[in-house]
């Protein structure tokens, strides 16, 4: 009991000082030049391709060690790292540095009848604290766009990726050693004691600003329970792809698979297909072979089972269900009104799709679905900062205030008002 006890001592010991290194580092970091910052950038994604058989080293230590835990092999896809994915890790940080600055940027400015000159200007948050799971990925995207918005970072990943994140975060620290940034602008949490986190949670005295979390249902239960700062809520990709019966075929057959199939893993894939029963006999059918034919078990209702003996019966909590694997919920739904109902009922906010061909009808999915993200005859494996323009994302915010949908540099902002006069007196 008493080392138990010496070592949660030394815990907050270790999280304090990262904390207050955080605060020190963001003082600088949010009035760093802009061309300071794209440097280290630029030159973290040089490291990060130079290191790269280091990072893919660790990474093998990661992946040994969750294969000896029994882990699916969607949660293997996501920790997973090969010389594409690292190439794409430092592509991700050159198109942050590559982004206009965030920092400074006025977004409205206004003269007052008395002269009074008024601007909005974007600055920092201030200490981000991100906590994932098992993506080492998102240690650069999270690192990189702190960096760009003038923020400091507190990283903890999962401990399942911690030494692929570690060989990342050094990378990251090569880029700002090279810059002449503070070190401790992106720190990696150096323990996977789950002490950690509950100290973030708390906000560390005060350093932390803003807490995003990215992982499964449980942390985000987690977080939204015990957080003590303002969370950037991200919760599950409950997500859907409606069939209308105005859609063509072959798009539809082509958004569902890729849409399901591209990364079973990530948050943007489709969980539950629906189909307009108003639609022409053979399209539910063709829908669910072109699925279980390229290895998707399907679950479904009477008439998804009547279309194809392959599909299994689905059970109330499928609707309701991430699969976050090869797996899919099939029913259908009377038009476009039966969809968004349905979609209000078990959907998560996060992101849903109509494939149609009548303009009138997806403008009515589009407006009444209110999910972060919506799209017309597109996959909602798109659901994804960078495919957004924005070089990377933390997560995808599916709560309604500061930010929603990714969250890329300019969510990660806020502005302050700046005011200018020329010796003006307000009157009794």
């Amino acid at each position: 009991m008493q080392l138990k006890t010496q070592e949660a001592a030394d815990v907050v010991a270790l999280m304090r000082d990262v904390g207050r290194a955080a605060r020190a580092a963001v003082a600088e970091l949010a009035l760093a030049p802009a061309a300071a910052k794209d440097a280290a950038l630029r030159a973290a994604a040089d490291a990060i391709r130079a290191r790269r058989a280091d990072i893919l080293a660790a990474n093998v230590r990661d992946v040994e060690a969750a294969k000896a835990q029994g882990i699916t092999a969607a949660f293997l896809d996501r920790l997973t790292l090969n010389e594409g994915r690292i190439e794409a890790i430092a592509k991700g940080l050159e198109e942050i540095a590559a982004l206009p600055e965030p920092v400074g940027a006025v977004t409205a400015q206004w003269t007052r009848p008395i002269g009074l000159e008024i601007a909005r200007v974007r600055v920092p948050l201030g200490v981000i604290g991100i906590i994932y799971e098992s993506r080492p990925n998102v240690t650069a995207d999270a690192g990189g766009l702190c960096l760009k918005s003038g923020n400091a970072a507190i990283l903890r990943g999962g401990s399942d990726s911690h030494h692929s994140s570690g060989a990342i975060r050094d990378c990251l620290v090569a880029g700002l050693r090279k810059a002449g940034l503070p070190e401790a602008a992106v720190q990696l949490v150096p323990t996977t004691s789950r002490d950690a986190v509950g100290l973030m949670l708390q906000g560390l005295d005060g350093n932390i600003d803003v807490i995003v979390p990215r992982g499964g249902k449980s942390l985000v239960a987690r977080v939204q329970q015990e957080a003590r700062v303002p969370v950037f809520s991200h919760l599950e990709g409950l997500n859907h792809t409606y069939v209308d019966a105005s859609a063509d075929l072959e798009m539809a057959k082509a958004i569902v698979v890729n849409a399901k199939l591209r990364r079973t893993g990530v948050c943007g894939a489709t969980e539950t297909l629906l189909v307009d029963l108003n639609a022409p006999k053979h399209y539910l059918p063709a829908l669910i072979a072109a699925l279980a034919d390229a290895g998707c078990e399907v679950r479904g209702d009477a008439p998804a089972q009547a279309a194809d003996p392959r599909v299994k019966p689905a059970t109330d909590a499928d609707w309701s269900t991430e699969y976050l694997d090869a797996i899919i919920a099939a029913t259908q739904v009377d038009g476009v009104d039966g969809a968004i109902a349905h979609i209000r009922r078990y959907g998560s906010q996060h992101t849903d799709c109509i494939v149609a061909q009548d303009k009138a009808v997806a403008e009515r999915f589009l407006a009444r679905v209110d999910s972060a993200i919506v799209l017309h005859n597109a996959s909602t494996q798109f659901a994804d900062g960078g495919e957004f323009g924005m070089g990377a994302e933390i997560g995808i915010a599916t709560g309604r205030l500061h930010a929603r949908g990714p969250v890329g540099v300019e969510q990660l902002t806020t502005f302050k008002y700046v005011v200018r006069g020329n010796g003006q007196v307000r009157p009794g």
